[in-house]
């Protein structure tokens, strides 16, 4: 196999008329949630020396007529929606734009790629069209530095190669050698993009270090993500949390401290960024020793970059710790004990459940911590383990569900101000003319001592 990758800028690859999408391809599905991703995500980058798309993997042959295509294996979708974002700047930039356009003698890149390309499938059609209208409306946030920006310093690695099944191949094997890559490996990548060039070699070699330790501990960076982080963080807005997926990455994406954020809300965060990092760098440090924590809330807007991979490493720390201090309350021990010790637990449903307690009582603990985590304990247990014995099946829908719906307990801990808000959640009692699950003898047992059984 013969490879030829380059690093190539947008104006390279919109004027490369050699592009072409072979029949085989899939329809062009990009959302407009993705397309305004991939602005966003320009936008933001804009003040940066260069900022890496993506990779454009193609297969190159000749036609009949001697003639060199280019046919695009891999990277179609970002490809197509490239193209767009520059027809949509040479046709409808505003005119204060084009003038300074003029001023600086910068020419548009011109292309007929667009009009070579055939897209006969009606799915590619439609949201061609309704992609490029999204588009147009964001032309408003480009002015000349970013226009150059995104043709100049915007770039892709481009993979050439002569023979179709090793363009297949190599598709394959950068597509993680044989699996997709997760949501938070598109994190990471992105994460690291975000660090400023005030972080010091050493510090980004310890973030880096953090984060693979978790990787590599049997998928438990998947699961934090997916089981704890991605459903608390979604389950307090009011929204689903069932499976955390590609599409869903920007929940973890947040404000840039360093960058002009030109909206009040993100001020708070960038006040407690610059002051943790002034202190913590202060020379006085050498002679205290002391260090601040980032004050951390589950719930709270992700800045991009240092702290990102701070708030991971947090988050598995503060569930190792939860835990250990829950055996060192007698209530809270109590619940445990036979959460941990029943023999069904391991069946699906009842670890879904499991789930379902473990984010209510991290959620609360990262906003109270130990206060009445006892009596906290108790009412979490009773308000998620009573879905297990009402009903046959728990399903992972089941528990979604289920956290949406009244009493809206991950609602109550995001607005709550005091415990007592907590602890006043109407969980209401277990009928046990409701209770299917009548051979869930420890977890009955349970709630007769607590009173929530009749």
């Amino acid at each position: 196999m013969r490879e030829q990758p380059s690093i190539i800028n947008i104006r390279s690859l919109v004027q490369d008329n050699r592009l072409t999408i072979p029949g085989y391809q899939r329809p062009y599905k990009w959302s407009i949630k993705n397309v305004n991703q991939l602005v966003d995500d320009v936008l933001l980058h804009r003040d940066k020396s260069a900022y890496r798309i993506g990779t454009v993997v193609v297969h190159r042959e000749e036609d009949t007529y001697q003639s060199e295509n280019l046919n695009i294996v891999d990277g179609q979708q970002r490809s197509i929606t490239l193209l767009l974002i520059a027809m949509a700047l040479k046709d409808h930039l505003p005119d204060a734009v084009k003038e300074d356009l003029r001023k600086h003698h910068y020419e548009l890149p011109h292309t007929q790629l667009l009009e070579k390309l055939k897209f006969s499938n009606p799915i590619s059609q439609r949201n061609i069209h309704q992609n490029y209208r999204e588009i147009r409306r964001r032309i408003i946030d480009f002015n000349f530095a970013s226009v150059r920006f995104f043709f100049e310093k915007c770039e892709v690695v481009k993979v050439e190669l002569d023979d179709v099944s090793e363009a297949f191949q190599f598709f394959d094997s950068q597509n993680a050698r044989g699996r997709d890559l997760e949501p938070h490996d598109l994190l990471k990548a992105f994460h690291l993009r975000e660090l400023t060039e005030n972080i010091t070699e050493q510090e980004k070699i310890t973030l880096i270090e953090q984060w693979e330790q978790l990787a590599g501990k049997d998928d438990k960076l998947k699961s934090l993500f997916a089981q704890l982080l991605f459903r608390v963080r979604n389950w307090a807005k009011g929204e689903s949390a069932r499976f955390f997926t590609k599409d869903d990455v920007g929940v973890f994406k947040g404000i840039s401290p360093e960058s002009e954020t030109p909206f009040p809300y993100a001020e708070m965060y960038k006040i407690s960024h610059f002051f943790v990092e002034d202190y913590n760098s202060n020379y006085h440090r050498k002679i205290d020793k002391q260090k601040v924590e980032y004050p951390f809330q589950l719930n709270q807007v992700i800045i991009n970059g240092k702290r990102f991979f701070e708030f991971v490493n947090h988050y598995w720390n503060v569930k190792e710790e939860m835990y250990k201090c829950l055996k060192q309350d007698d209530k809270a021990k109590n619940i445990l004990e036979v959460i941990d010790g029943y023999s069904q637990r391991f069946r699906t449903g009842d670890k879904y459940i499991r789930n379902l307690f473990d984010c209510a009582l991290l959620f609360y603990w990262d906003k109270f911590g130990n206060k009445e985590i006892g009596r906290v304990s108790e009412k979490i247990f009773v308000w998620a383990y009573k879905l297990r014995l009402v009903q046959h099946s728990v399903q992972l829908a089941s528990i979604d569900n289920y956290a949406l719906e009244y009493p809206n307990v991950f609602n109550v801990i995001h607005q709550a101000l005091q415990p007592k808000d907590v602890l006043n959640l109407p969980v209401g009692v277990i009928s046990q003319n409701r209770v299917i699950r009548k051979e869930l003898d420890g977890i009955i047992t349970l709630a007769q001592k607590l009173n929530y059984y009749e």
